[in-house]
């Protein structure tokens, strides 16, 4: 019994260890060895909030890529340098941890206020940075998943600030593709003769068609649901078309990602106006 009480206590010790490391000490990012290269991973000043920033590349002069992460909450600085060392000989990478999320997560902060308005007013404070910072007139943006929707509003706010955007994942009409989940979903649960998901599904329906709410991911089961929430919805489905054309038509490049099979009747029109 003592024996198992001093190993509890020392695992304990351990564990508020490695806590107060977590919070107090910096992290790091592995050097990028070049003659003006550059691999820095600091908390920057941006919208009156400190915000974590990954800068990596072969030469500070390269053309800046700026990286916004999906989600909401799930940042990529912890593993972006094991996938991105190619981009890193030609650009500029910037990746960042957005507000409340990662290490841009604060204790004593409020997020009650958190929206997407907000995001997209950091986002475009963090362009402003960045320009002065490596002056550089314009940038080129990369949205990711949900941080594919927050880029095409800073985009469409200020497309004079960006060389290009790329989407990956676009996300569009959130709502259209929470109905194409539903329908799909309540589809493979009668074929299953599953009464259970078919009632609680039916009880949503209409909360879900008024853009109140989504489908529980739990009831997400079936492959074929599956394949219909990364395929049909959230990726590519709805409408963008007056935020997409002014963005396609003021920043001059756009490039989309969609994962899965799509025929281009399938892409939102918003999308199509991009391509």
């Amino acid at each position: 019994m003592k024996k198992k009480r001093k190993i509890l206590k020392y695992a304990g010790a351990i564990i508020v260890l490695l806590i107060v490391a977590a919070l107090f000490f910096p992290t790091w990012t592995k050097e990028v060895k070049d003659k003006n290269s550059i691999s820095i991973l600091e908390q920057v000043e941006i919208n009156g909030t400190k915000q974590q920033l990954l800068i990596r590349g072969q030469d500070q002069q390269n053309p800046i890529v700026l990286y916004v992460h999906g989600g909401p909450g799930c940042p990529e600085t912890p593993y972006a340098a094991a996938y991105q060392d190619l981009l890193e000989k030609d650009f500029t990478v910037v990746q960042y941890d957005q507000r409340g999320s990662g290490k841009s997560y604060h204790f004593n902060e409020d997020y009650s206020d958190l929206t997407t308005d907000l995001l997209t007013e950091d986002l475009l404070e963090l362009t402003d940075y960045l320009s002065k910072r490596f002056d550089q007139e314009k940038i080129l943006l990369v949205g990711h998943s949900f941080g594919s929707y927050v880029a095409v509003k800073a985009a469409y706010r200020a497309p004079e600030k960006y060389s290009a955007y790329v989407g990956i994942g676009q996300a569009s009409n959130m709502q259209e593709s929470e109905v194409d989940i539903f329908d799909q979903t309540l589809r493979d649960a009668k074929k299953a003769g599953n009464q259970e998901d078919v009632k609680q599904l039916n009880a949503l329906s209409k909360k879900i068609h008024h853009g109140e709410t989504i489908v529980p991911r739990e009831y997400v089961t079936n492959p074929v649901s599956k394949r219909a929430y990364h395929e049909s919805g959230i990726a590519c489905k709805g409408n963008i078309r007056p935020t997409a054309a002014k963005a396609r038509s003021q920043i001059g490049y756009a490039l989309l990602l969609c994962n899965g099979k799509i025929r281009r009747d399938d892409i939102c029109t918003g999308c199509q106006a991009l391509l």
